[in-house]
Order: C-alpha cells, then sequence, then structure tokens
C-alpha cells in the first residue's frame, strides 16, 4: 500500500489470502475453504482493509459467480420434490431464527424499530460460510447426501428471498 501501487496491493492481497488458505490446510488440516475465510479475517484487521476492499472488487464479483457456479453444480434439485415439507420447515426456521436472533438484540441496546427490523431481516439467511460447514460435514461422513441437499436448498432459497424480506422491513416515520 505504501508504494501506491495498486496492482502489487493486490498482488500482496491475494498472496496472504492464498498462503493463509495454504496453511490452514497444510498444517492445521483445516479445509481449504475455512483457511481462505480466516485469510479474510486476517486482511480485516489491517488499517488498509478499505482499500483493498476496494481494489478487490472485480476479483470479488468474478468468485462470487464462480461461488455460484459451483454450488449449482454440487445442488440436487430433486431435494425439493422429495422433502418439500422438510425444506419449506428449515427455511421458516432460518428466516425466523436469524430475524429473531437479529431484532431482540437490537431493541434491547437501545435501538429503534426500523433499524432493529432492518438488521434482523437483512440476516435472515445462511450464506456462504453455511455451505462450508455443511461440505465439512459431508467429508466427515456426519451430514447424509440429503441432509447436505437439503442445507443446499435451504440456504439457495433463504439467500433468494433476503431482498424480498429486506422491502417488507417498516418504513422510516416521517
Amino acid at each position: 500500500a505504501h508504494t501506491k501501487s495498486r496492482e502489487l496491493l493486490s498482488l500482496g492481497t491475494l498472496a496472504l489470502a492464498l498462503g493463509v488458505a495454504w496453511a490452514a490446510y497444510a498444517f492445521f488440516d483445516a479445509s481449504f475453504a475455512l483457511g481462505a475465510f480466516l485469510g479474510g479475517l486476517a486482511l480485516n484487521g489491517s488499517k488498509f482493509s478499505h482499500r483493498v476492499a476496494e481494489d478487490s472488487l472485480p476479483l470479488r464479483d468474478t468468485f462470487a459467480v464462480l461461488f455460484f457456479v459451483a454450488v449449482g453444480m454440487l445442488f440436487d434439485p430433486g431435494v425439493v420434490l422429495r422433502q418439500p415439507l422438510a425444506l419449506a420447515t428449515l427455511v421458516v426456521v432460518i428466516i425466523a431464527g436469524k430475524s429473531a436472533l437479529g431484532y431482540a438484540p437490537m431493541r434491547l441496546m437501545g435501538q429503534n424499530h426500523r433499524t432493529s427490523w432492518l438488521i434482523a431481516l437483512g440476516t435472515a439467511q445462511i450464506g456462504e460460510f453455511s455451505f462450508v460447514l455443511a461440505g465439512m460435514g459431508r467429508a466427515l461422513d456426519v451430514v447424509s447426501g440429503e441432509t447436505y441437499n437439503l442445507i443446499l436448498a435451504a440456504s439457495l432459497i433463504s439467500i433468494a428471498l433476503n431482498p424480498v424480506l429486506l422491502r417488507l422491513a417498516p418504513e422510516a416515520p416521517r
């Protein structure tokens, strides 16, 4: 960052993130994905994190597309037909549970009703990290293939419903 070279900062960021991911995999037998998450946490603590985030937007968008393509290739859409009640129950539990876990603490901290609802509905999904955890559970044979597909389906549905839920947040008083 001190060299004022955007390319060097991007390269250093990528090297650090991949290095931490590889180290977590090689030395601690963690998944590469978990290591990449830890690399992101390390970068977040940097005083240059905002600049790194801004400069890495094109990479982030590219990897987001690749991520969802990969998840789409892993997902078995037949689970929607085989287990519709279980899937619907799981989605309701995710949305209601995470909304409650977001709303209650915000109100307890004195936030207004609208802000509390925005936080609650904005976090009423399970995201990318759930795929990592479900994949680890599958690899360790503690999660069945059907349960894995239910988790993927519920995650995708909760992510897709999130923008709709945010529109349900109460309007600010005028």
